[in-house]
C-alpha cells in the first residue's frame, strides 16, 4: 500500500486539488525558457483546459493505481487535452468533446484541429481501448484509476517530429524533471493510491526517483507504435503486466 500523507490527503473530491497541481505545474513550466533548438512547445493544460478539466473532474480519492504517462502525444493529448488522449476514445469511452481554443503560435506541420483532427493516436487507441475492454465503461475505470502525464508539454523540433522530454538538452532538462516530479508527488498525495504504474520505463523511473522510499511503483509496457515490443501484441503483454501487478487482479 502506498504510504497515506496527511498533507492533502483524505480529499473526497480530489478534482480540485489535482485542477491546482496542473495550473501550478503549467505556469511553472512557462517560466522556464525552452532551448534554442525547439521551435513549439504545446502546453494543453492552457488551451485546452475545458477538457483537461472534464477529465480531472472523474478522478476519485484512493484508486487502485494511479497511471503515469510521459507527456503529450501530437495526435493525443497535445489534440484533446486528455492523457493519451485519441480523439475517438476521448469522445466514445470518456465521454468529453469539449472546444479546444487553439494557441495563436502552431506549427504549420502540426496543427492543433482539437476534436476535429483526424488522425488516430496509436498510443492512445490501444491504452484506452484495453481500459475499455477490461473496465467496460469509464465510471468503473474511474473507480480504480487516474491518469497523469508526468510532464504536461509537447517539444517540437524545427521540421514539427516530437521531442520526448528525455531527448531535450541537459540545460533545460534538469528544472522541468524538477517541477513534474513535484508534481507527481503533489498528485499521490491528493489520490493516495495503492499503487504507482509508469506507462514506460522512463515514467516508472521518474515515479521511482521522485516519490518516497517505499513506494510501490510498477510499469507496463509503453503502447507506442515506435516501441517493436509494442507492436507485437501490446494488449497481451500489457495485460499480463497489469494482472501481475494486481491492478487488474480485482479479487484482491
Amino acid at each position: 500500500m502506498m504510504a497515506r500523507s496527511h498533507i492533502e490527503t483524505r480529499v473526497n473530491q480530489p478534482a480540485a486539488s489535482i485542477e491546482r497541481v496542473a495550473r501550478a505545474l503549467s505556469r511553472e513550466l512557462k517560466s522556464l525558457h525552452p532551448p534554442s533548438s525547439l521551435a513549439f512547445t504545446y502546453d494543453p493544460i492552457d488551451y485546452a483546459w475545458s477538457a483537461h478539466r472534464a477529465f480531472s473532474l472523474m478522478a476519485r480519492a484512493r484508486p487502485r493505481a494511479l497511471l503515469v504517462g510521459m507527456n503529450p502525444g501530437p495526435f493525443g493529448m497535445v489534440q484533446t487535452g486528455v492523457p493519451f488522449g485519441e480523439v475517438a476514445a476521448v469522445k466514445d469511452f470518456l465521454g468529453i468533446n469539449a472546444q479546444i481554443k487553439a494557441p495563436a503560435q502552431q506549427h504549420a506541420h502540426r496543427p492543433i484541429d482539437g476534436f476535429a483532427c483526424t488522425r488516430s493516436e496509436v498510443s492512445g487507441r490501444r491504452f484506452w481501448g484495453l481500459m475499455r475492454d477490461e473496465f467496460g465503461t469509464r465510471d468503473e475505470f474511474f473507480r480504480s484509476a487516474f491518469v497523469w502525464n508526468w510532464c504536461p508539454l509537447a517539444f517540437l523540433a524545427e521540421r514539427g517530429s516530437n521531442i520526448t522530454p528525455d531527448k531535450l538538452p541537459a540545460t533545460v532538462r534538469g528544472p522541468i524533471e524538477d517541477a513534474c516530479d513535484r508534481a507527481l508527488v503533489r498528485i499521490v498525495r491528493v489520490l493516495e493510491p495503492d499503487m504507482v504504474i509508469g506507462v514506460g520505463g522512463f515514467a516508472r523511473d521518474r515515479a521511482q526517483g521522485a516519490l518516497p522510499q517505499g513506494a510501490v511503483v510498477h510499469t507496463v509496457l509503453h503502447p507506442s507504435p515506435a516501441s517493436p515490443a509494442a507492436n507485437r501484441g501490446w494488449e497481451r503483454q500489457a495485460r499480463a503486466q497489469l494482472t501481475a501487478c494486481g491492478f487488474l487482479d480485482r479479487s484482491t
